[in-house]
């Protein structure tokens, strides 16, 4: 609408809220579940998602990927939709392990509202993340991991290692699809032949 000053888009029902700016620090993304809530630009958001969404986001394998491909702000990370969302190696997943991962998500946010008078910022802190929100995160690396393999991940290199395996086989395939990039890809080749 022409006369408006900025586009308006509201959640029907939630929001999840991702920061665009998080200290390089903490093992997981402080995400965030809303009703009813205009967010600011300092903020990526997802509206009326699948609950299960926020514990792929919230995840330790999801971190060691937004590390890895994010942009920056000083030595913080600048968590963006193209680079760290859009990009992320997600794999297809059943509805049992939908159901699990939300599951698990609820059991983080009810671990953080047992800690109502802290910000996420205190709850994030790494050295002062209480036990109980750390079990419940670490449940949830279980769940989300499982999706991708049934071994255990060793370290955060393995997790890295693995998601740009996956992330390689998923462009091939795209390109194998006869996608815009495939095609794109394609007619740079002929015009270098002529």
């Amino acid at each position: 609408i022409p006369y408006r000053f900025r586009y308006v888009h509201e959640a029907k029902d939630t929001l999840l809220i991702v920061p665009r700016t998080t200290s390089e620090k903490r093992t997981y993304l402080p995400v965030g579940i809303k009703q009813n809530v205009i967010v600011t630009d300092s903020t990526q958001v997802i509206y009326d998602p699948e609950i299960y969404i926020m514990g792929f986001l919230s995840s330790r394998i999801h971190m060691t990927w937004v590390k890895a491909v994010a942009g920056g702000l000083e030595t913080r990370i600048g968590y963006s939709n193209s680079l760290c969302y859009n990009s992320f190696p997600f794999p297809a997943i059943s509805d049992i392990q939908k159901q699990e991962i939300t599951q698990c998500t609820f059991r983080i946010i009810e671990e953080r509202e047992q800690y109502s008078e802290k910000t996420l910022a205190e709850l994030y802190d790494p050295e002062k993340m209480p036990e109980s929100l750390r079990e419940a995160h670490h449940l949830n690396d279980l769940a989300v991991e499982r999706c991708y393999r049934s071994k255990t991940f060793e370290s955060d290199e393995e997790r890295l290692e693995y998601l740009f395996k996956l992330y390689e086989q998923m462009i091939e395939e795209e390109q194998n699809r006869g996608s815009l990039f495939a095609t794109e890809t394609k007619a740079k080749k002929s015009k270098k032949k002529k």
